[in-house]
């Protein structure tokens, strides 16, 4: 599976032009790049058990610590002696967003802190049972989402619809307090309204290509005015607070070529909710923030 991403590139081969060595003549382990895998809450027990009622640990290991690293390498290899060298991935992500000839570094960084949101929000626990949301949490889902079933119903549903790789995400609105979305990224798209020309929101096999794509028509005009600094043409004002991965090599291994919905059951067992407490809450707090800022960050830019 990962032989088609250590094929030469030329997307690679144009990047490495900013860097004072070509990439061609490095190897991802002789790169001095400075970005690292980053540790999950529960590394050790992760790599030694998998995830409980989840992920085996071969599958652990297949779609975080060699998935993660690869994508880690690469990212070395493309921003290795650049300004880019020590940015952190949700920052490349967001910079490179509009810039199609910087599309392979926005791509790993991207995916990089895609996949690390997803581990991050994961639990290490041995019980079949699912783990508790933290009660504020819960009356805010019922107040907004009718129910926490209804919320996971419509979360599942909308993942298992998915034709292709990407991540489905529940993101909270800063416009309307305790409304919350519901929404995919398809392949590398990323979440974030300041990279909202490249959330790939919808599967392009099967878009129409008479439909606008996520509202490209807008301009800097009327109501788009006041968002120009931090938002793209049409995006929302949200941040994610929670996201499963709908990749293919993160479940086949465990649950075979038509064992999708499993794996999304037991995935929602396995959410760690009070770390998606604590990004619901903290969204709370990024509105002045990135108002003073004049950018739009993350939750977890890893």
């Amino acid at each position: 599976m990962f032989q088609r991403f250590l094929r030469p590139q030329s997307s690679l081969r144009a990047v490495s032009a900013l860097s004072k060595r070509p990439a061609s003549a490095l190897l991802p382990s002789q790169t001095r790049g400075l970005h690292n895998v980053p540790k999950l809450t529960h590394d050790t027990q992760f790599k030694e058990n998998g995830i409980p009622e989840l992920l085996s640990p071969e599958a652990f290991d297949f779609a975080w610590t060699q998935y993660q690293t690869l994508l880690i390498d690469k990212l070395n290899l493309l921003t290795q002696d650049t300004v880019d060298a020590d940015a952190k991935p949700g920052d490349l992500l967001i910079k490179y967003s509009k810039r199609a000839e910087m599309a392979s570094v926005f791509n790993y960084a991207s995916m990089a802190h895609n996949n690390h949101f997803f581990f991050n929000c994961l639990v290490c626990c041995s019980s079949p049972t699912p783990t508790q949301i933290p009660e504020k949490f819960a009356k805010d889902i019922v107040d907004t989402c009718s129910s926490v079933e209804s919320l996971k119903l419509d979360f599942l549903a909308t993942a298992n619809a998915m034709f292709g790789p990407g991540f489905v995400w529940l993101a909270k609105n800063l416009e309307r307090e305790g409304l919350m979305h519901i929404f995919c990224t398809y392949n590398a798209g990323s979440p974030y309204p300041a990279a909202h020309a490249r959330r790939q929101a919808v599967d392009l096999a099967t878009h129409s290509p008479n439909t606008a794509l996520g509202n490209q028509y807008a301009g800097s005009m009327g109501a788009h005015a006041q968002n120009q600094k931090t938002l793209a043409p049409g995006a929302l004002d949200i941040q994610p607070i929670l996201c499963v991965n709908t990749w293919e090599h993160v479940w086949m291994m465990d649950y075979g070529i038509g064992g999708k919905a499993e794996y999304l059951e037991r995935w929602w067992d396995r959410i760690n909710w009070q770390v998606v407490f604590d990004n619901y809450n903290a969204v709370s707090s990024l509105k002045g923030a990135r108002a003073a800022a004049g950018r739009n960050r993350s939750v977890s830019m890893l």
